[in-house]
């Protein structure tokens, strides 16, 4: 019986999941982005997807879905999976008043696999749009409308 005991014991062991990792308390400034079109290149290089020239594409992204970022400063993206007691992060209401706006985030962040994702748990400054590119972009960049003749 004794045996069985510790068998379950050692099984249990395994089969329980790691414990989480835990999470840094930073302060990061940077752009809240449309992370599709800043990583897959679709719409244009990373100076293009951001600002005001980007702004309603990155609005339909996060309501459709896309997950967003914080590109901060030094050029560090940031996976966002939640800001305060927003629940929908991806396609909440937080995040599309905040997309393409210029935001101080007060937060845990985590790492893992190369990735670094942040849970804000206090936008402490929103600067609304700073990077007024679409002046050289336009407010749908040229280069993002498919050619007919292709």
């Amino acid at each position: 019986m004794r045996h069985f005991f510790y068998s379950l014991l050692a099984g249990l062991a395994v089969s329980t999941p790691a414990m989480a990792a835990e999470g840094t308390r930073i302060q990061v400034t940077g752009e809240i982005i449309d992370t599709w079109c800043y990583y897959s290149g679709v719409m244009g290089s990373p100076d293009s997807v951001v600002g005001s020239a980007h702004h309603t594409c990155a609005l339909w992204c996060s309501a459709g879905g896309i997950p967003v970022g914080l590109l901060a400063e030094d050029g560090t993206v940031y996976m966002v999976l939640k800001v305060g007691d927003d629940a929908q992060s991806a396609g909440g209401d937080t995040l599309l008043r905040l997309a393409a706006h210029t935001v101080e985030a007060d937060g845990m962040l985590y790492e893992r696999d190369g990735l670094r994702y942040i849970v804000v748990s206090d936008v402490v400054s929103d600067l609304d749009i700073t990077n007024q590119n679409h002046e050289d972009y336009g407010n749908v960049p040229g280069f993002s409308i498919p050619d007919p003749n292709k």
